[in-house]
């Protein structure tokens, strides 16, 4: 496989992080994907997409337990 942004060859399964937004909060869920080593971009199959929308029902309905990692912050700017 070739990357579609780089043209590299050197893409390998990897676990990352991927952030889904649910109103105002940002979740991370560690899912495993195709990703390229030189740009970083991300390849997701269906059946990946599938549970990243069963991990955001899930938080929704709060069958799974979030915890606070840190904090976003925005500066006011004068």
């Amino acid at each position: 496989m070739k990357c579609i942004i780089c043209k590299s060859l050197d893409i390998e399964l990897k676990e990352v992080e991927e952030e889904l937004k649910i109103e105002n909060n940002i979740i991370l869920i560690p899912i495993e994907v195709l990703a390229c080593n030189n740009c970083g971009e991300r390849y997701y199959d269906r059946k990946t997409m599938k549970k990243l929308e069963e991990s955001e029902k899930k938080i929704k309905e709060k069958i799974w337990e979030v915890e606070s990692v840190g904090e976003i912050l925005r500066a006011k700017v004068a």
